[in-house]
């Protein structure tokens, strides 16, 4: 799904936060972790700080499976106005652009976009000079 995202105006956003994780399994839990506290704790949005979390783990694990460079890191990027939560996962490879799918029902893999359809309003890619951003929205209103 590749639709017009609705990135917050600067003036708009509420709270922002940008790391750069290397591209390891921990990673993916730390990157979790921290978007749980911050949505839920920090930024006053316990009732998305779930789906957020899960969310960020999803992306974060396809940067670091499919999206992996060797020596080079991902990153996480949430923004928060009155009426969007963003996520944003970018990692270093341009040319493998991630492809919602139905897996077969014994498949072990490849349900995480269809999850991150479900819970979030809309998600999308956009292709970067270097690398890519996968990211979703979570409408607030």
């Amino acid at each position: 799904m590749n639709v017009p995202s609705s990135v917050p105006e600067p003036n708009g956003v509420l709270h922002e936060d940008r790391l750069t994780y290397t591209p390891l399994p921990r990673s993916v839990r730390l990157a979790r972790v921290r978007t749980a506290r911050l949505v839920g704790e920090e930024w006053g949005l316990p009732e998305v700080a779930g789906d957020a979390a899960l969310i960020v783990s999803e992306l974060a694990g396809n940067a670091i499976f499919h999206g992996r460079v060797s020596g080079r890191m991902f990153r996480v990027h949430l923004l928060r106005s009155d009426e969007t939560l963003r996520i944003e996962v970018t990692d270093p490879r341009t040319e493998r652009l991630p492809e919602q799918r139905q897996p077969a029902d014994d498949q072990e893999y490849g349900r995480g976009l269809l999850l991150v359809g479900g819970l979030c309003s809309r998600w999308g890619t956009e292709p970067l000079v270097v690398g890519k951003t996968v990211w979703a929205e979570i409408d607030l209103k």
